[in-house]
This record gives C-alpha cells, structure tokens and sequence, in this order.
C-alpha cells in the first residue's frame, strides 16, 4: 500500500523506522507537527519523524492545522491508500478520515477502551495496572474510540518507568502495526467495536501531579516516580529548592513523613506508609546521580517538605 505515515515525537520515529526497514509497504510521505522552538536560543527543531523522513528523501507534511485543505488536496494528489498513526498530536477533522481509501489506522498504547487519551502509559503504571498492551484502530472523530483492528498485552516490569515500557510497547506495537497493515491491504482485517463498559480517561500528567506528598504511602509514590520518568520527573523541596527523584521503590520500615535516613548504600524516605528507597536523584542544580552519592555529602539530617 501506499502510505502517509502521521507521528511527531521519536517513538513514533522508531516505527516509522520499523515500516521502512520492512519494505512491505510505501510511505510516499509524513505528516508530522510543525518545527518546535528548543532550548533558550528558541530555534525551531523538525520533530523526530520529520528529521528521519528528511534523511530518508521523504516528502514532509507539517500544516499548522490538519483542517487545511491543502493538505486533503496532498493525500488525493498522493494517491494514499492508508494512513497509519503513532502520537501525531493532534485531532484528526472528519472530513479528512473519510478521504484515505483504507482509512487512518492508529497505534495505542493501552488495551482500549481503558487509558484513552495523551498519557496512557503514565496513567497505567499510576494506577497500579500490571498489564497494558498496545491497541491498533480505526481512527474516528471521537477520541481513542475507534473500532478494534488488533491487540496485544503486555506486562510491566515492578520497577519499570514510562520511559522504559513505552520503549518496549514501542517495538511490540510496531510488529502489530505492520501485521495489521498487510491485513488491511489484504482485505482480511476485521474491526470490533470496542465495549462501552470500562472507559478510561488519560490525560497528559502535570507537574504538579508529580510532586511527591510523603503522607502517602510508598507503594503509591513508587509509581508516582515510575510514571513521572522520563517527564515532567518527580520532585519534591528540600530547603526551599525543588530535588528530583527520577527512580526509586517502595521498602518495608517507618519513619516521619519525608524524614530521610541515609545509610552508606542505601536512602530511605518516611511515608505515611512504609518506606520510600531513592535510587535516582537531582538536587537542585546539580546533576543526576545515585541518592547514596547524594547523601555522602550530606552533613546533618534532612527533611523533603
């Protein structure tokens, strides 16, 4: 088939990566968001996939609005037959599904219907869940609530980060992607409803989600970090100054809420409930290191606020 792949951040830049490296298909083109302003110099960078289709010799779509007639005018001229998506960011307008012969085909990272939305990684590993799993579906108007084209579980590490699982349900959706891709072109590929009962909601995490309150219980603050890394970090304060956590895990012990007993190999943090080990951390304008490093430098007990 001939394909306008649609993806922005560098996950999506590995599939895209992926569907090349297979040559099961072609992709004429990218749509990608436009060139994002980076670092204090605010100079405008090409998103992953728009820097891969450039190096690649493949035409780059990048309209402000996806609304743009011209870009509806782009895929007719292209003769598209298909449209797969890996976290292009942003809403695709109705008139323009209907415009790709095989349609738009998206790569999830949940097992829709639950975790819809920007952070469904995140908002598993928040929640406790131990399984996820990467869903394929026919894009819609409707957010994530496409029909079900293909599935496949996955299960997440104890002390696995977001960054970490969307690294392997990267490559696994990747594989189901394509699969799905040779069974759309074949005609075999079926579409199920996905159920009404267990929507989820996953929105982006905020900053301050990801501050850590010690009245919590370590298990919780554990996933807090575990889903906080690679961003926005989990943090708290420490006289005044914000300290990151970027890994650590829940242990067995009491001690006063944010009460930090450091010993020689390890850092350990008072919860409302049990422990919390620091493994990972970044004082304030420092840069990372392990927590036992940290605290070899520390020269009276401390408290994160």
């Amino acid at each position: 088939m001939r394909l306008v792949f649609a993806g922005t951040p560098q996950l999506a830049a590995d599939t895209l990566q992926l569907l090349l490296d297979s040559g099961r298909h072609q992709v004429v083109a990218v749509l990608t968001r436009p060139d994002a302003a980076k670092g204090r110099s605010s100079q405008l960078i090409p998103s992953p996939v728009a820097a891969l289709a450039a190096e690649r010799g493949i035409e780059v779509l990048k309209p402000v609005r996806p609304s743009d007639p011209a870009l509806t005018q782009r895929l007719a001229e292209l003769a598209v037959d298909c449209v797969p998506v890996v976290a292009y960011g942003g809403l695709i307008p109705g008139a323009l599904l209907t415009a790709v012969p095989k349609g738009w085909v998206n790569l999830h990272f949940s097992l829709l219907p639950r975790w819809r939305g920007a952070a469904p990684v995140q908002r598993a590993i928040l929640a406790g869940d131990e399984l996820s799993g990467v869903t394929i579906f026919e894009l819609v108007a409707e957010l994530d609530a496409g029909p079900v084209l293909a599935t496949a579980p996955y299960s997440f590490g104890p002390d696995e980060t977001a960054g970490e699982a969307l690294a392997g349900l990267t490559a696994l959706g990747g594989q189901l992607l394509l699969e799905t891709l040779d069974a759309r072109e074949a005609g075999t590929a079926v579409a199920r409803p996905q159920p009404e009962e267990g929507v989820t909601s996953a929105p982006k995490l905020t900053p301050a989600e990801a501050r850590l309150d010690w009245q919590r219980p370590a298990d919780e603050l554990a996933r807090v970090v575990r889903a906080n890394n690679p961003s926005p970090i989990a943090w708290t304060t420490l006289n005044g100054e914000r300290f990151r956590v970027l890994r650590a895990t829940a242990a067995p012990g009491q001690a006063e809420p944010g009460a930090v007993e450091a010993e020689r190999k390890s850092v350990r943090v008072g919860t409302g409930q049990g422990l919390l080990e620091l493994v990972e951390v970044q004082p304030a304008g420092k840069r990372v290191l392990a927590a036992a490093d940290w605290a070899r430098g520390l020269r009276q007990a401390v408290r994160f606020e």
